[in-house]
This record gives C-alpha cells, structure tokens and sequence, in this order.
C-alpha cells in the first residue's frame, strides 16, 4: 500500500512519529512536508499530496495540522479527493466505510500522538463498504 503524508507545522512532531510508524510497517510512503517545526503553508504541502493520489501514485494520504480543518478544507477543493477530519474511532471508521474516505484529517492539537496513529492504523484497514453507499459517494464530485 502507498500512502502520502503531509500538513503544516503544528502537525510535524505527529507526521514524524506517523510516518516512521508507517515506514516499519513497510508501507511505502512520501512525505510532502513539512520537514521541520519552522512556520509552514498547509497548501503547500496539501495540494501536491493530493495530485499524487489523484494520479494514482499513491491510494491513501494523511493530512495534519492544528484543527485538521484547513487541510480537510483545501484537501477538498480537490474533485478526486474525499478528505474527512476525525476525532474519534466511530468517525473514522464512518469515514471509510460510508465514504469511501482516501484521505484522513488530524487534529494534531485536540488528540494525542498515540490516538492519531491508532486513527490511522483504522483508516488504512477499513474497508468501503460500497453498496447504497458507493450511489452518494457518486454524487460527491463536482465534475
């Protein structure tokens, strides 16, 4: 499995601890920033990851900031992207089970580093359900 990650700097000690986690796990894995606790732009770092999955490059992306919410907004500007902010176990599995989610939004300052990778450990193992569920998910796109 190929998963990007990527948020600004509030998220950079959790995207460390996340992506070293994902690495033993020998997943493959891209990180798009940021690469220090130095101030950092979320869209730069967002718009780029979710190109990637657009493309295929990759099927999964973690995004982290402060709130999660300004990386969820802009990660979903994108019509290929379905980015949804967690805060709790129930919402993650929803996210992927209803929504069919490849991207998942952390709140870096509302939940501590163990819970957010446990998040993520959900996310990446949660499989769609698809059926009456994939009819909205259809609908979700713009384009």
């Amino acid at each position: 499995m190929k998963i990007a990650i990527g948020g600004d700097h509030a998220g950079f000690e959790y995207k460390k601890h996340i992506l070293h986690w994902l690495q033993e796990q020998n997943f493959e894995t891209a990180d798009f920033g940021p690469y220090s606790e130095e101030s950092f732009d979320y869209p730069d770092s967002v718009h780029p990851l979710c190109n990637a999955i657009e493309n295929g490059e990759y099927e999964f992306g973690i995004l982290i900031c402060g709130s999660g919410n300004g990386v969820c907004m802009t990660a979903n500007k994108h019509q290929g992207i379905r980015a949804g902010l967690v805060w709790d176990e129930e919402i993650v599995k929803l996210i992927r089970l209803h929504n069919n989610a490849n991207v998942i939004c952390l709140p870096a300052r509302f939940i501590e580093k163990e819970t957010a990778l446990q998040f993520v450990k959900t996310f990446i193992t949660t499989e769609f359900e698809g059926g009456r569920h994939q009819r909205r998910v259809g609908k979700i796109a713009c384009a």
